[in-house]
């Protein structure tokens, strides 16, 4: 996608409505707390909008939690058309995003390879 000053603003301007909506609106009890909006990305032509979100918990959860904001899609792009001044609100496809999962678990690996490396240092040197 074009990098757009103009859709930059929209895509933060969506992120910041969104964050407000999901934390505070829902009513979902599918829609938890530990759900966070990570990027948006919208199209040029504002039709459609690519809302990334970050879900802690198991697989069942984040299959859960991404249901219920389909659902609620809606609701959201009511609310959003209330929020945001655009001549065209966008429809919202909702993406999980693991990366800060991800993040972590490589986080994690290096934490174990750098215990290792230290207890076979001290094994080497007893030796």
């Amino acid at each position: 996608m074009k990098n757009n000053t103009r859709i930059s603003r929209i895509n933060d301007e969506i992120l910041k409505e969104l964050s407000q909506i999901i934390r505070g609106e829902i009513k979902d009890p599918r829609v938890g707390v530990m759900t966070s909006v990570v990027r948006v990305e919208t199209t040029t032509d504002l039709k459609y909008c690519k809302v990334y979100v970050s879900v802690l918990g198991d697989a069942d959860q984040k299959a859960s939690v991404m249901k219920g904001l389909k659902n609620a899609s809606g609701f959201m792009r009511h609310l959003l058309a209330e929020r945001v001044n655009l001549r065209v609100t966008p429809e919202l496809m909702f993406k999980l995003d693991e990366s800060a999962e991800y993040a972590l678990h490589m986080n994690q690996l290096m934490d174990q390879i750098s215990r290792q490396r230290k207890e076979r240092e001290v094994q080497s040197d007893a030796e």
